[in-house]
């Protein structure tokens, strides 16, 4: 069996033989990941210009959509460039940092998320004491806990993957995904990669349990409410977290816990497209289209904008 070594190279999986067909999903890769783009960039520029967006939730939430536009960027452009160039090739180091980003971005992503849930139980469970136990210090300390979780994940992961052999270069998925690279082992070494995993998915379902005993005390909260009114915001902001979280973790599980099994090709795709691109796709739209602050500090930023611009013309228009 050949032994493939850092020298080497791995082929992805091709969408098409069809080149009209590769084309087109190099298109509707290119729309998904401007409109991923945006919509967090939108995110991080807004929160950080705008003043009255300096509180625990939306520096929590710039952090997601910094993590976000990190997740999108690790594998849309490399599947973007290979549909365009009719490539299926990444290198065995272009195949490493893979891993490792996507791992750092995911790992850290459901820690923010997490913490988020932790947030939003606080200000709504508990509204006195949210200002004291959510200051500013102890946020820089959740999130930086996160950042270091997604580096240890990362790095525990992206070690225990590439310390195997492998006697194949076929990646059945079009980015280097784990366990597609796991079944191409020649060597016992991958029962470590796999009591990693294990490890790793006792943790996520532990955030996720964690998470839903949380929203059970806000709903409980929520309910006892007065205000229809403050019960629909309260409702608005959880409801689309809960389901980002899901979509996440349910869809991670199936693709990292599944027995090894002739799936299908198709079915690993969608799969990997549902926990790997739509959070960072959709999380724009639920946290901000939703939010009135987030929009108000939009509208802002486009005023300014067009008044720059406008302003920039006046002066070329007075010394031309």
């Amino acid at each position: 069996m050949p032994n493939f070594t850092s020298s080497s190279k791995f082929l992805l999986l091709e969408f098409s033989d069809i080149q009209e067909l590769q084309i087109l999903y190099f298109f509707v890769f290119l729309t998904v990941y401007l409109i991923a783009v945006t919509g967090n960039l939108l995110i991080i520029i807004s929160v950080a210009l705008d003043h009255h967006l300096h509180t625990p939730m939306y520096f929590f939430l710039m952090n997601l959509a910094i993590l976000d536009l990190g997740s999108v960027s690790v594998m849309v452009p490399k599947a973007m460039a290979n549909s365009f160039l009719k490539s299926r090739s990444i290198s065995y180091l272009g195949c490493v940092a893979q891993v490792f980003c996507f791992f750092l971005f995911t790992a850290a992503d459901l820690a923010i998320l997490t913490i988020m849930a932790h947030d939003r139980h606080i200000a709504i469970c508990k509204p006195l004491q949210y200002e004291t136990i959510m200051h500013r210090g102890a946020c820089i300390q959740m999130a930086v806990s996160a950042w270091v979780t997604g580096i240890v994940y990362a790095t525990l992961h992206t070690g225990g993957t590439f310390a195997i052999t492998f006697c194949s270069n076929m990646i059945n998925q079009f980015f280097c995904e784990i366990p597609q690279l796991l079944k191409l082992s020649c060597s016992g070494l991958y029962l470590v990669e796999v009591g990693l995993i294990i490890f790793s998915s006792l943790i996520a379902v532990g955030c996720f349990i964690y998470i839903i005993i949380t929203y059970i005390q806000i709903f409980a909260t929520v309910l006892r409410m007065p205000s229809m009114h403050g019960q629909k915001k309260a409702l608005s902001t959880c409801l689309p977290h809960l389901t980002v979280v899901s979509l996440l973790i349910f869809s991670g599980l199936f693709a990292y816990v599944k027995p090894p099994g002739n799936t299908s090709s198709e079915l690993n795709v969608i799969c990997a497209v549902i926990y790997a691109i739509l959070p960072p796709l959709l999380n724009p739209f639920i946290y901000s289209m939703r939010n009135k602050e987030i929009k108000t500090a939009l509208l802002k930023l486009i005023d300014l904008f067009i008044f720059s611009k406008n302003g920039s013309s006046k002066v070329l228009i007075k010394f031309g």
